[in-house]
């Protein structure tokens, strides 16, 4: 791997979550289903990846409209109005269209009157995300900065391909950062290896090999993934990650109340979490009811815990992703309740 990117905030103005939202279809793709359309059963999908359902987007349903439906509920928790945002990320790997960017229709559908642009760091996406949007409010001095990430993966994934179709789901979360009288961000990591970026791609479509009758008769459009050596990188990658981010807060696995991964696979979270020893009650898990959902996997895992009293003020939240490109990301947080008074810009 190359040298880890890390940062531990200098003291002074502070940024913190103070809201939170989720955003999922209501249709419901279950293993069962997946039996009926491919060669495979709901104990194979089980044991090899936790998952048992997933949701999938509907006609009218897109990244951009679960990501302002997610972006309305953390602006409305953080008792804030689209007014206060001072800016707009929307982290996903299946924008809407190629042009304009998907956060454009997110501004417009949440009446923003901020700038936006989307993030594509995969599965790490929001997590690289949360730390823009810390250093927008802690360095920059925003007043609120509203951190999305939503994806369709089910619309880029090949339905006929059992080792990648039953992992994907679709769906958002969504955070607002605002300032707060604590650190919330205390440390993180960022990286990249990107000399294994063949390991999970969607080959066409771009400038590399762009759209022709060809790409689109052999697959190119779909997710292609080399499973085995994906596991055994992200493993490596996020207890690497998550201890070098621990020791830069000063803390360990033990001052860690929650653990919140990119919900990829069960098997590699519970791998991760041993490695880092931090106990199985402490490490949230959902993949069981939405899959991988690239993107929005932490947001919603994180909004998920705060809504089931899982955190509290003060508490050591722990995040970590790991995907496509291949990209890491972790973040230590504080838990504050982060709802203070915006000040003068």
């Amino acid at each position: 791997m190359n040298g880890p990117q890390r940062f531990t905030p200098p003291p002074g103005r502070h940024a913190a979550i103070s809201g939170w939202g989720i955003a999922v279809p209501e249709a419901r793709l279950t293993n069962q289903d997946w039996v009926e359309r491919v060669e495979t059963s709901d104990q194979w999908i089980v044991e090899r990846t936790g998952i048992r359902e997933r949701r999938v987007a509907g006609p009218g349903e897109t990244t951009a409209s679960l990501a302002i439906e997610a972006g309305a509920a953390a602006i409305k928790s953080a008792d804030l109005t689209p007014a206060d945002m001072g800016a707009c990320i929307v982290a996903t790997v299946t924008p809407d269209q190629p042009i304009p960017f998907t956060g454009a229709y997110v501004q417009d559908g949440l009446g923003l009157r901020c700038g936006a642009f989307d993030l594509d760091a995969a599965c790490s996406g929001f997590v690289y995300g949360l730390v823009t949007a810390s250093s927008l409010v802690a360095s920059a001095g925003m007043d609120a900065v509203l951190m999305i990430g939503s994806e369709t993966l089910l619309r880029i994934t090949d339905w006929s391909d059992r080792s990648t179709a039953v992992l994907f789901g679709d769906g958002a979360g969504a955070v607002v950062i605002t300032p707060s009288d604590e650190p919330g961000l205390l440390a993180w990591d960022l990286g990249c290896d990107g000399s294994a970026a063949h390991l999970l791609t969607m080959p066409a479509g771009g400038s590399r090999h762009p759209t022709t009758h060809e790409t689109v008769d052999a697959g190119g459009h779909y997710l292609r993934m080399e499973g085995q050596e994906v596991f055994r990188r992200a493993v490596r990658a996020i207890v690497e990650s998550a201890e070098g981010t621990l020791e830069q807060a000063g803390a360990t696995a033990a001052d860690v109340a929650l653990f919140v991964p990119h919900q990829a696979n069960a098997r590699i979270i519970d791998a991760a979490a041993a490695r880092l020893g931090i106990p199985p009650d402490r490490a949230f898990v959902n993949i069981d009811r939405y899959g991988n959902t690239s993107a929005a996997s932490i947001p919603l895992a994180l909004a998920e815990a705060a809504d089931a009293g899982r955190l509290k003020p003060g508490d050591l939240v722990l995040l970590s992703g790991f995907g496509a490109g291949m990209s890491w990301a972790s973040a230590v947080l504080r838990w504050t309740d982060g709802r203070v008074a915006p000040t003068a810009s």
